[in-house]
């Protein structure tokens, strides 16, 4: 913790003078006035003093007996690590297609450390482990925690050798496959943090700040502190909480406490704002609560938790409200791989992909279906996104045979406790979600345990709506989109029926959406999950305007589609249980009541690749595919969603002569576009009705093809597609070129094949090669290809569609980095990007 040196002599100075009568608050109140006065800032760091990165020079080992732990044979890494994504793709694998058929298996991870300070309690704590993990220190179990994305904490102090070195062996186990229905990857995934906590502390996630009454002239905020005393004795202790905006104290609050020895306690302090800066999707204002406990005029504990400042609700016929304002959720569901990283966490990346999303339009994220990083959390509420929370994927019941349904009934009431407790700071958090099409949605028991589930999230935080993401409530044909649902079909549903959901939350089922009211008159309502659209970035089929359904049901084995595995980019192809994306924005777009939706998928994952199986490997889902290259459909949601000048026309331009071939265009901000081929004009269109593309039906010449909208007779946009020639070089486009040199930091490096003119090539799939000198190294390549079997961790990819990413890691050096692309008939490219 960094802290202005000459106060803290001044709290002791000015406590040691024995004749001093006022009371230690006060004059600590009088303090804190004199610095918030003088307008000081004040460190937001200082969480650092309690925990530090654990995360360097573990070893690991893959084995599957305690036998192997003996082994000579450790390998030296950092974490996060995910091990199952340095593995083969194989058919054979048991996680089958919902894990990628990547391996799992059994692993240990080690570490040596030392601690020399005494006075201090030390706490190990993941951000999570998946799955099944359990943890020794020099021998000592400490205990085990089954949910592979729960955070959780041990505390190590009893079996400490103070000087000496320790040991911590750490057991992972996902080898009981499959127990997923979507990539989960195996390992220490995510942070590990080293706590060293005086005995009189915060406890761990021992905050909740809510702010009861807000207004534009002030906000009440309400701090509730949960404190530990494990000293031997009683103590006296002064606690002062300051609140920072933009790292300047602008208002304190100062108490004094007295603790019993192993005694835990709860503390409240409550301070009034002025002109609050308010939380919003286009403003995320944060603020910092830093509490410091102080013994004896010195600081002994200091905590930091972030928040902000918002009034929203769910209303019945306005939708979502945020700050007095109607907001639609304009949001995506995000698995938590980060594609060719699998699921070890790193925050540039998880950033990357909300940055991506941004452009889009979103404004939603849904964490389906887990507890996410705590990254994602913290980017969320600074970037300006809605989330949707959620806990489990399912209940009691199983979906895959080792799932978390053999835990269930031991472990739910812990995990749903820590998950809420670790995240309600969060002002992007505006749902807790507590289960995603759960088997006992149909019978009672699932009433009951909703029930339970509620009541559990209710004693933590009331401040935010409690919701399960549940199927359709009834079998609904194409044929009856146009009939009005009664509530008598609706509620067949019980959880939906049974009133104990703060709001309405449905996966798909969008032909109920426009009668919700109807249906449910006193329950707000969320699309939890819609669409499901299919789409091979690049790849295109004609007529365009021909809906496919693939597969035809969800109980059919599939065997039709295009023997490569491809599906059309054009919005034309979507499962049987959900819709084309035009279908569903319309829906919620024309009815004000529908507070918004979250998309099936933001981005393409790992696993679950319908309506394929082997050897597709990942989703087609997602509007962005697994490399971050955004699908066309993209570009519908950008002209919808944001406020930017959008003119995007697909295909490609590179066809057989005189071949038939539609052309979309997406816009905005324009009353028509007008289409040419080589100059000559094709005709203009317009958007009609509820319209969001217009279409052309032209035959194919080689040449140029060109868009132009234009509002009021003056041009909006221009854009230009050029048929290629053949693949003759590169392109290679960073997307920083200065990174940090923290042994973290990523370079996204986009790789296109072009032409001899340095056209795009949109039909090019060369085979790649990737080589780095300097301070970096390759952590990732991909092109965005679902049936691609080559590793991720290669230096070598095959392009798809004109594509392909390579994915760079800074070293803890500063200095030069050299990337070297090259293919077969192609001109090797390079690029410099700088470590600082």
């Amino acid at each position: 913790m960094v802290i202005f040196t000459t106060s803290c002599l001044f709290y002791k100075a000015i406590l040691s003078v024995k004749y001093f009568t006022l009371n230690k608050a006060l004059l600590f109140s009088l303090l804190f006035s004199v610095f918030y006065s003088c307008n000081l800032s004040w460190s937001q760091s200082a969480d650092d003093v309690r925990k530090i990165s654990f995360d360097k020079n573990w070893q690991f080992f893959l084995g599957d007996s305690l036998s192997a732990v003996q082994s000579e044979n450790w390998r030296i890494l950092n974490l996060p690590h995910d091990w199952s994504i340095e593995g083969e793709f194989n058919k054979d694998n048991p996680a089958g297609l919902g894990g990628g058929y990547l391996p799992g298996g059994l692993g240990w991870y080690k570490k040596k450390f030392t601690v020399e300070d005494t006075s201090k309690m030390t706490f190990i704590q993941f951000d999570g482990v998946y799955m099944d993990s359990e943890v020794w220190v020099n021998g000592n179990y400490l205990g085990k925690r089954p949910n592979g994305y729960i955070s959780f904490e041990y505390d190590l102090t009893p079996y400490l050798k103070i000087g000496r070195e320790n040991e911590l062996l750490v057991k992972v186990d996902n080898s009981k496959q499959p127990n997923s229905r979507w990539y989960s990857g195996s390992g220490i995934y995510r942070h590990v943090w080293l706590k060293k906590l005086d005995k009189l502390h915060v406890s761990n996630w021992g905050t909740f700040i809510t702010t009861p009454n807000v207004s534009q002239d002030s906000a009440e905020v309400v701090i509730e502190l949960r404190l530990e005393n494990e000293y031997s004795r009683a103590r006296d202790a002064v606690v002062n909480t300051s609140i920072l905006h933009e790292g300047t104290v602008i208002r304190s609050s100062t108490t004094s406490i007295d603790i019993n020895s192993n005694e835990k306690k709860i503390l409240t302090q409550q301070l009034i704002i002025e002109n609050p800066a308010l939380w919003s999707v286009e403003n995320p204002n944060l603020y910092v609560a830093k509490t410091d406990i102080l013994l004896d005029g010195e600081i002994v504990d200091s905590y930091s938790t972030p928040f902000g400042i918002r009034t929203f609700k769910f209303d019945l016929d306005k939708g979502f409200i945020l700050n007095e304002k109607q907001v639609k959720i304009k949001g995506v569901c995000l698995h938590h791989d980060l594609g060719p990283l699998g699921t070890a966490v790193n925050t540039r990346a998880i950033e990357r992909q909300l940055q991506i999303m941004k452009e889009m339009g979103v404004n939603g994220i849904r964490t389906a279906h887990n507890p996410p990083a705590p990254e994602l959390l913290d980017l969320c509420d600074q970037m300006g996104f809605i989330v949707m929370d959620e806990s489990y994927d399912m209940w009691n019941n199983s979906k895959t045979e080792f799932d978390y349904a053999s835990n269930w009934r031991k472990w739910h009431e812990k995990d749903l406790k820590d998950f809420i407790l670790r995240d309600r700071n969060h002002p992007s958090i505006f749902i807790w979600s507590v289960g995603n099409e759960i088997q006992e949605q149909w019978e009672d028991e699932g009433v009951r345990t909703t029930k339970e589930l509620k009541s559990i999230v209710s004693k933590l935080d009331t401040t935010r709506p409690v919701t399960v993401a549940m199927n359709p409530p009834v079998n609904m044909p194409e044929a009856d989109i146009t009939t009005q649902f009664d509530a008598a079909k609706v509620n067949k549903n019980p959880i939906a029926a049974s009133g104990e959901l703060d709001i309405i939350g449905y996966n798909y089922a969008h032909q109920t959406y426009e009668y919700h009211q109807k249906n449910f008159p006193k329950t707000a309502f969320i699309a939890t999950e819609t669409t499901s659209g299919l789409q091979t970035r690049g790849y295109y089929e004609f007529p365009s305007d021909t809906l496919k359904i693939w597969p035809v049901r969800w109980d059919i084995p599939f065997d039709g589609g295009n023997p490569d595995h491809t599906i059309s980019a054009f919005d034309q192809v979507r499962v049987p249980w959900g819709s084309l994306h035009e279908t569903s924005w319309k829906i919620i777009k024309e009815n004000d009541f529908l507070s918004g939706m979250f998309i099936w998928t933001g981005f393409d994952y790992i696993g679950e690749p319908t309506p394929y199986t082997w050897p597709s490997r990942s989703s087609y889902f997602g509007i962005v595919d697994l490399a971050g290259f955004p699908k066309d459909v993209y570009y519908m949601y950008q002209s919808e969603w944001t406020q930017k000048d959008v003119l995007h026309i697909l295909p490609h331009w590179n066809w057989n002569p005189d071949q038939t071939v539609d052309v979309w265009a997406y816009y905005n901000h324009a009353d028509e576009v007008e289409l040419f081929v080589n100059g000559k004009s094709q005709g203009t269109r317009k958007k009609e009705g509820d319209q969001l593309h217009v279409m052309w039906r032209i035959p194919f010449q080689p040449g140029i093809l060109k868009a132009v909208s234009r509002k009021d007779g003056e041009v909006v946009l221009e854009k230009l597609i050029k048929t290629a020639g053949k693949p003759s070089t590169l392109k290679l486009t960073a997307d920083r070129e200065v990174i940090n040199a923290d042994g973290k930091d990523l370079s996204f490096v986009t790789v296109d094949i072009v032409d001899e003119n340095g056209n795009f090539v949109p039909t090019a799939n060369n085979q790649l090669e990737f080589s780095v000198e300097g301070e970096a190294k390759i952590v990732g390549v991909a092109s965005g290809d679902p049936t691609n079997h080559e590793s991720f961790k290669g230096n070598t990819h095959k392009a798809l569609n004109g594509k392909c990413l390579v994915i760079l890691q800074s070293n803890e050096v500063p200095g030069a980095i050299y990337l070297t692309v090259s293919g077969k008939g192609l001109e090797n490219k390079n690029i410099n990007i700088t470590s600082k």
